[in-house]
């Protein structure tokens, strides 16, 4: 279905992997450590984009002086100890393991590369992939196009020989900005 492509670009959190359960969990009891409140309806609107500008936002809402990187860090731990236990894999998953070997594969996603290494390796599908590129591996975060982009280069396919498989809006506007055609996942 997709073998006009020279690459398959994956976003992973909601694509692949479901773990947006988890990403709300650790949100809230990081939150209540604080006494912080998160319309949990809002979080649709950062999918895909790194930890921090969620916690910006959140700190913003309400009219906290947080530092945003240190309160995402400590969503990110809090995260980490939960989501290894109960991550769990996705249907299009099945795409990834179908063309492996066939097509180069990357994981461009707005988790950390350690969190989306370690999720990629609980789940024995980090072989799949020939790259993984994280929130901490770039500057200009979805719905810049530049994770896509470095997947394409780690990959060395040209970006419009790629497609790439998003759940958020800032990734399929990342992806479309990269070049790249994009399926959203959501439609599926």
């Amino acid at each position: 279905m997709y073998d006009h492509y020279d690459a398959l670009i994956f976003d992973m959190d909601g694509t692949i992997l479901d773990t947006e359960p988890t990403h709300r969990k650790a949100w809230r009891q990081v939150l209540a450590h604080y006494g912080l409140t998160l319309d949990e309806a809002r979080i649709i609107d950062f999918n895909g984009a790194p930890a921090w500008r969620l916690a910006q936002f959140i700190i913003d809402t309400n009219q906290s002086s947080l530092d945003p990187h240190l309160l995402a860090a400590e969503k990110t731990a809090a995260v980490k100890a939960m989501l290894l236990d109960n991550v769990r894999p996705l249907p299009l998953l099945e795409v990834a393991k179908a063309y492996h070997g066939r097509r180069p594969m990357a994981v461009g996603t707005g988790s950390e590369h350690s969190m989306a290494e370690a999720l990629l390796t609980q789940l024995g599908v980090r072989e799949l992939f020939s790259a993984v590129v994280g929130a901490d591996d770039v500057k200009r975060h979805k719905p810049e196009p530049e994770t896509f982009l470095r997947c394409a280069a780690l990959m060395g396919v040209a970006p419009e020989r790629c497609v790439v498989f998003e759940d958020a809006d800032f990734g399929i506007q990342a992806a479309k900005a990269a070049g790249m055609d994009v399926v959203d996942v959501r439609l599926l």
